[in-house]
C-alpha cells in the first residue's frame, strides 16, 4: 500500500505562457478550490456505457467522509488509507476543527491546505502530531502565527513547506526553520516578514533545492546567507523590486542553479553580468527588468538555457547577434519589446525552439521568413503584430505547430487557406474582426483542433455549420458576434466541448440554454450580455460537470443560480452574478 500516496514533490511546473513572469504550482487567485486531483469524483473509472464506477476503496472513503461523526480517530488505520481519507475531507471541504481531530497521530505524509478556509494555530497541534512521518505541508493563505509554526520543529523529516501569502507570522519564527535540515523545498511568497536578518536561518538548510520568495519586499541584502546552499537548483525572487545588482553578485556562486526568476526586479545590466558563471542555468526569467543589449550579450553566454523570458524589457534589435549560440533554447518569450524583423534574422539558428512569443512586437511578413527553419516549433504567438496574409506562407511548413495565436493581426479570410497544411494544430486564436464565415470555411481541414477562439469575428448563424467538422473541439469562443439561437443549434452538436464562451451575442435567448442542455461535458459556460432570464436556468440541470457559469448583464439573479447550484449542480464553484 505504500505506493498509493507517492508523488514527485518538487516537479517543475511551467506555465504555457511566460506573461505573468512567475512559475509554480500555487497561484493565489488561480485556485480551483481543490477540485482536481484527488477527489472521488475525479478518480472514477469510466465505463464503455458512459457511466462511471468508483473503486471499492473510493466508496469506503466516501462513506467514511459522509459519516465522519461516528469516528473518533483514524490512527489505527494504515497510513496510506488515512492519507486518502484526509485528502477526501479536504477535497470535499469537509475538514473542520472537529473532523481534523480524528487525524491526530495518523502519520500522514502530506498535508495540503493551501487556501483552505479557517486554518489557524488551532490546527497546528494535529498537523504537527504527524511527527517524523510528515514530508510536505502547504498552509498558504492561512492565519497561522509564530506560535503555530513553532510546533513544526518536531517534524524533523519535513521536505516541502509552503507558506505563500501568510501574513500573520514574524521574522522571529524563521530561526525555528533552521532545525528543518531535511527541507528540499521552501516557498514563502508575498511576505514582508522575510528580512535579511531572518534569512540567516536559510544558511542551515543545506539540502534545499528549491527556494521561492516571490513578491517578498524586504529581502535585499539577505542573499549572502545562501552561499552555502550548494544543492540549490531553483530560486524564484520575481516581482521583488527590492532585489538589486548586488544581490545577483551574492548568488553568483550558486553554480548548481538551474532555474532563476528575477522578473520585475531592479536588476540592471550589471546584475546580469554576475550570472555568466551559472553555466548550468536552464531557465531564466528577467521579464520587466530594465536591461539593454549588454544584458542580451551576457545571456547569450549561458549555453545551457532552455527557457528564456525577455518580455517587457524594452529591448530593441541590438545585442541579438550572438543569440544563435543558444542551441539548447526550447522556449523563448520576447513579447512587448521594440524588436523588428531585423532581430528575427538572429533566430535562424535556434533550431530546437518549440515555443516563440512575439506578442506586440514590431514584426511583419518579411521577418517571418526567418522562422521557416524552426521545424520543431509547437507554439507561436504573433498577436498584435503587423503580420498579414503573405506572412502565413512562411509558417505554412511548420507542420509540428499545435498552438497558433493570430489575434489582432492583419490576417483575413484569404490568408487562412495557407494554414490548411498545419494538420497538427490544436489551438487557433483568430481574435480578429476581419474573419468571417468564409475564413471559417478555409479551416475545415484542421479537424484536430481542440481550442478555437473567434472573439470579435463576424461569424453568422450559417457560418457555425463549419464548426461541425471539428469533432475533437474542447474549447470554443465566439464572442461579440451576431449569433442567434439558430447558430447555437449547430454548436450544440459538438458534444466534446468542455468550455464554451458565447458572451456579447446580445440576441441569444433562453432557447440557447435549452439547445446546449445535452452538452454534458461542459465545465465552463459564458453567455453574458444576452437575453437569458431566470426561466432559462432550468435547462442547465443536466450539466452536472459545470464548474464555472457566467451570465452577467442578463436577466438572471444570483439567488436563482444559487438554488440551481444547491439542487442540481454540485460541482459549480464559480458563478456570476454572485
Amino acid at each position: 500500500m505504500g505506493g498509493i500516496c507517492s508523488r514527485k514533490r518538487d516537479q517543475q511546473v511551467l506555465e504555457d505562457d511566460f506573461r505573468r513572469g512567475v512559475f509554480g504550482r500555487y497561484c493565489r487567485n488561480g485556485s480551483t478550490k481543490w477540485l482536481g486531483a484527488r477527489s472521488l469524483r475525479s478518480k472514477a473509472n469510466h465505463c464503455p456505457g458512459g457511466g462511471s464506477i468508483p473503486s471499492l476503496m473510493e466508496l469506503c472513503i466516501y462513506k467514511i467522509r459522509e459519516d465522519f461523526t461516528k469516528y473518533n480517530s483514524f490512527s489505527i488505520l494504515p497510513r496510506d488509507i488515512s492519507q486518502q481519507i484526509f485528502n477526501e475531507f479536504v477535497d470535499s471541504h469537509s475538514l473542520t476543527d472537529a473532523s481534523l481531530e480524528a487525524f491526530r497521530d495518523c502519520a500522514l505524509q502530506d498535508v495540503y491546505l493551501g487556501e483552505y478556509p479557517g486554518v489557524d494555530d488551532g490546527w497546528m497541534d494535529v498537523i504537527s502530531s504527524q511527527g517524523s512521518s510528515l514530508l510536505a505541508v502547504d498552509l498558504s493563505d492561512s492565519h497561522v502565527t509564530d506560535n503555530g509554526l513553532r510546533l513544526l520543529k518536531v517534524c524533523s523529516n519535513l521536505q516541502a513547506l509552503t507558506l505563500n501569502y501568510c501574513d500573520q507570522f514574524s521574522e522571529h519564527w524563521l530561526k525555528h526553520i533552521s532545525g528543518l535540515s531535511n527541507l528540499t523545498s521552501l516557498s514563502i511568497r508575498k511576505s514582508s516578514s522575510v528580512t535579511p536578518d531572518g534569512m540567516r536561518a536559510f544558511s542551515s538548510l543545506v539540502n534545499l533545492e528549491k527556494l521561492d520568495l516571490e513578491r517578498c519586499s524586504e529581502i535585499h541584502g539577505g542573499f549572502v546567507h545562501l552561499k552555502g546552499l550548494k544543492k540549490l537548483q531553483s530560486l524564484n525572487i520575481g516581482c521583488c523590486k527590492c532585489v538589486m545588482d548586488s544581490d545577483m553578485k551574492a548568488i553568483s556562486g550558486l553554480i548548481n542553479l538551474k532555474e532563476l526568476q528575477i522578473s520585475n526586479s531592479s536588476v540592471t545590466d550589471l546584475g546580469i553580468t554576475y550570472l555568466r558563471g551559472l553555466q548550468n542555468l536552464t531557465t531564466l526569467n528577467v521579464e520587466g527588468c530594465s536591461i539593454t543589449a549588454a544584458s542580451v550579450e551576457s545571456i547569450s553566454a549561458l549555453a545551457a538555457l532552455a527557457y528564456l523570458n525577455l518580455n517587457r524589457c524594452g529591448l530593441s534589435d541590438d545585442g541579438f547577434e550572438k543569440f544563435s549560440g543558444l542551441k539548447s533554447l526550447k522556449r523563448l518569450s520576447m513579447a512587448f519589446n521594440k524588436i523588428t524583423d531585423e532581430c528575427l534574422v538572429h533566430m535562424k539558428g535556434l533550431t530546437n525552439l518549440e515555443y516563440l512569443n512575439l506578442d506586440s512586437c514590431k514584426i511583419g511578413d518579411d521577418g517571418l521568413a526567418n522562422l521557416t527553419g524552426l521545424t520543431l516549433l509547437k507554439s507561436l504567438v504573433l498577436s498584435d503584430t503587423e503580420v498579414g496574409n503573405s506572412g502565413l506562407r512562411s509558417i505554412s511548413g511548420l507542420n509540428k505547430l499545435e498552438d497558433l495565436n493570430l489575434s489582432f493581426t492583419l490576417v483575413t479570410d484569404g490568408g487562412l487557406k495557407r494554414l490548411s497544411g498545419l494538420t497538427n494544430l490544436k489551438s487557433l486564436n483568430l481574435d480578429a474582426r476581419q474573419i468571417t464565415d468564409a475564413g471559417l470555411a478555409n479551416l475545415i481541414s484542421l479537424s484536430g483542433l481542440i481550442k478555437l477562439d473567434l472573439f470579435g469575428a463576424h461569424i453568422s448563424d450559417s457560418g457555425t455549420t463549419y464548426l461541425r467538422s471539428f469533432k475533437n473541439l474542447q474549447s470554443l469562443e465566439i464572442c461579440g458576434g451576431g449569433l442567434t439561437d439558430a447558430g447555437v443549434k449547430n454548436i450544440s452538436d459538438i458534444v466534446s466541448l468542455t468550455q464554451l464562451n458565447l458572451s456579447q451575442n446580445c440576441n441569444l435567448t433562453d432557447k440557447t440554454l435549452e439547445l446546449i442542455s445535452g452538452m454534458t461535458a461542459l465545465r465552463s459556460l459564458n453567455v453574458s450580455n444576452s437575453r437569458i432570464t431566470n426561466r432559462g436556468l432550468q435547462y442547465l440541470k443536466p450539466l452536472k460537470n459545470l464548474h464555472s457559469l457566467s451570465l452577467e448583464s442578463c436577466k438572471v439573479t444570483a439567488s436563482e443560480i444559487k438554488k440551481l447550484q444547491s439542487a442540481e449542480l454540485p460541482n459549480l464553484i464559480s458563478f456570476r452574478p454572485e
